[in-house]
């Protein structure tokens, strides 16, 4: 008899897409203003995910997404990189690019890296990209790339793997971004070797420029901001429809896993729009963190639907390793967890917590004290914490205002300013998301016993943080004193000030954290508060 074995699955090329500062409500499923019909049937194919996270800023959402692991874990919970910083990624962490080259893939990222470049080290063909092709600070020109960290200190920011791309100014970078995706698929064999593509849109970021042709089709929005803001995401819409096309001639679309992903949520002032979801980029409630996301692919099980399990960015570094053929081993230490059964079969996701943020150097709110935290925590300090259907905030959140979609032409200046200057007089904040996704109902008062717990989870995740780094700005940095581009400035022998400072302590933490987590904590939370219901 001739025994006949099942073929070993061949590893899927994946396309990761990730746009910067769309907001909740600046999708065509989500939005009424905004057409998006190339996203809107990929999603529709695929699965919706309307519990995903990420992080409220650019620079910590791509270490995230990068690292797998939380920002108190690389150093990184404070603000972004700035362009004059001399840091970056940390040089101890594997990246995912990384461990998919380990696994046999061709790696290739296009667009905006903003995790640092102060030494060639940190340079994407460095951190495990085969070929690079895109920005490295985080704010250009579309059509210059012309990148500015202050008065008077603007270089060019467009590089060709570790050199200055002077030859392509003038190009519209959604386009140029889609051209090069466009031309990696063109040229590589997909029978021959699995594919990973992190396409990193500059778009939909300020400045808010679009190529004429695409405003026209919203010259009915009043709002001028919301107009050119919602043709960027026209163009990005055309962008994917075009890189979906190209997978299926030249041959990888039966095969692949396409993620799509925002940043960080929008910006009301710069026209984006995260209604009717609260706050906005910048801040830890729902609007700044609450990402858009979905997943399209042949190879999920359960298509053609929405997906209530809780993700976070960090998901992304165990999921895709395990999907390429890696073994537990190789994401060992990291803090995302492997939700594809939760995506593909629509399985319960493994994650029952997310750590937003606890950022150390953040302003101390003035109203906060450890007297508030119950003794357990400093409320002064900004930390924000989500356990089961539970979140808590403390410290100072940011701008805690819901800004319906912009319809007049403009607004007075003042009226942006009447709660940024108010201080808020709390410094602790508890919602049942799930009953409450708008976080209109504080239950801080009513449920301290759920409060205490969870800033308890808060002293925990500290005691495993590493120490922050944020350095000075460093005036080597200027573009003018580097032929007027922004370029790595450090050399890379050279002893970096804050080596001695930054240590790996606690090792085992993430054991330790397994044992504590246990499932009955979440579910008497949960039993609870259906007990209570508001």
């Amino acid at each position: 008899w001739l025994i006949l074995e099942s073929p070993v699955p061949r590893p899927p090329h994946i396309i990761f897409i990730m746009t910067d500062d769309q907001g909740f409500n600046d999708i065509g499923y989500h939005s009424s203003d905004i057409r998006t019909p190339a996203l809107d049937k990929l999603a529709a194919d695929g699965v919706k995910l309307e519990s995903y996270y990420i992080q409220p800023i650019c620079t910590p959402s791509r270490s995230q997404l990068i690292t797998g692991r939380y920002q108190i874990h690389t150093g990184l919970q404070h603000s972004i990189i700035r362009p004059r910083q001399p840091n970056c990624l940390p040089f101890d962490q594997v990246t995912l690019p990384q461990r998919l080259q380990e696994l046999g893939y061709s790696t290739h990222m296009v667009g905006k890296w903003h995790l640092g470049f102060y030494k060639k080290e940190c340079l994407p063909t460095r951190r495990g990209f085969d070929t690079y092709f895109g920005s490295l600070t985080g704010s250009v020109n579309y059509y210059t790339y012309n990148s500015c960290d202050g008065p008077g200190l603007c270089g060019f920011d467009l590089h060709e793997g570790e050199t200055v791309a002077w030859g392509q100014r003038g190009k519209y970078s959604t386009h140029l971004y889609t051209q090069r995706v466009r031309k990696i698929l063109a040229t590589h064999d997909p029978q021959s070797q699995p594919l990973f593509i992190f396409l990193s849109f500059q778009a939909v970021h300020t400045p808010l420029q679009s190529p004429r042709e695409y405003i026209y089709p919203y010259r009915g929005l009043e709002n001028v901001a919301r107009r050119k803001y919602a043709a960027m995401v026209s163009v990005v819409d055309e962008a994917v429809r075009n890189i979906t096309y190209a997978l299926r001639k030249y041959g990888y679309y039966q095969n692949s896993v396409i993620i799509f992903s925002t940043d960080n949520g929008g910006q009301p002032l710069s026209g984006g729009s995260n209604w009717p979801l609260r706050g906005r980029k910048g801040t830890y409630w729902e609007g700044g963190v609450r990402g858009l996301g979905f997943v399209h692919s042949p190879l999920l099980r359960r298509k053609r639907r929405v997906s209530k399990a809780l993700v976070h960015i960090t998901d992304w570094y165990p999921t895709l390793v395990g999907l390429a053929g890696g073994n537990e081993s190789l994401t060992e230490g990291v803090d995302g967890y492997n939700v594809w059964e939760a995506i593909s079969e629509g399985k319960e996701s493994p994650r029952l917590e997310i750590l937003h943020n606890i950022d150390p150097l953040y302003n101390h709110a003035r109203s906060g004290s450890t007297a508030k935290g119950y003794g357990i925590w400093n409320t002064a300090i900004q930390a924000s914490i989500r356990a089961g259907d539970w979140k808590l905030l403390t410290g100072d959140p940011g701008y805690g205002d819901w800004t319906p979609p912009q319809i007049l032409p403009g607004f007075p200046n003042s009226w942006w300013n009447l709660e940024r200057h108010t201080h808020p007089r709390k410094s602790v904040w508890l919602f049942n998301i799930s009953g409450d996704p708008y976080e209109r109902f504080d239950l801080s008062e009513q449920r301290p016993d759920v409060v205490k717990q969870l800033l308890s989870r808060l002293v925990y995740y500290n005691r495993t943080a590493v120490p922050v780094r944020y350095p000075s700005e460093d005036p080597r940095a200027d573009p003018h004193l580097n032929e007027g581009a922004w370029v790595p400035w450090v050399g890379d022998e050279e002893e970096d000030s804050w080596d001695s400072v930054y240590q790996k302590k606690n090792k085992d933490w993430k054991k330790k954290l397994k044992q504590s987590k246990s499932k009955s904590f979440f579910r008497r939370l949960n039993t609870r508060m259906m007990s209570n219901k508001i």
